[in-house]
């Protein structure tokens, strides 16, 4: 049975998505750590972070260095989290979270409603910055 991102790239599922290519994809969380929180998912369906190639997740680090450049242009946080967790789906993930403090990593405050237009705004806002930091894999 597919994973739950692989129906999100599939398109059988909604997602606002920002980074298209050809090897993944990045979406907004639907229940984000902060506003902006974005996963990094190999269009591939592997489980494991561990059992990544060594080449497709470095093209996933990248994407998520370039994410998180227009995290810190669009949102101006402290820092930009990067966590690889994959207790929640069985599809390797990267999130990245524009944060204040490391607690804004905790699971347990994520927001389980988010405001529709929140998230269209961060959504807009990431799109935006990384066609400013000109990058052509922004989807529309």
């Amino acid at each position: 049975m597919a994973s739950i991102f692989s129906r999100i790239i599939a398109g059988e599922l909604p997602a606002r998505f920002v980074w298209k290519d050809e090897s993944c994809v990045a979406f907004l969380s639907i229940r984000p750590l902060r506003p902006g929180h974005v996963l990094v998912v190999p269009r591939e369906e592997i489980d494991h972070w561990i059992d990544l190639q060594a080449g497709l997740l470095a093209h996933l680090a990248e994407t998520a260095q370039a994410i998180g450049k227009a995290q810190m242009a669009g949102f101006k946080p402290v820092r930009i989290g990067v966590m690889l967790a994959g207790l929640e789906v069985p599809h390797s993930h990267i999130h990245v979270v524009p944060i204040r403090g490391v607690h804004d990593l905790d699971f347990d405050n994520q927001d389980p409603n988010p405001d529709p237009a929140m998230m269209d705004d961060a959504a807009e806002t990431l799109r935006r910055e990384l066609r400013k930091l000109g990058y052509a894999q922004v989807a529309d």
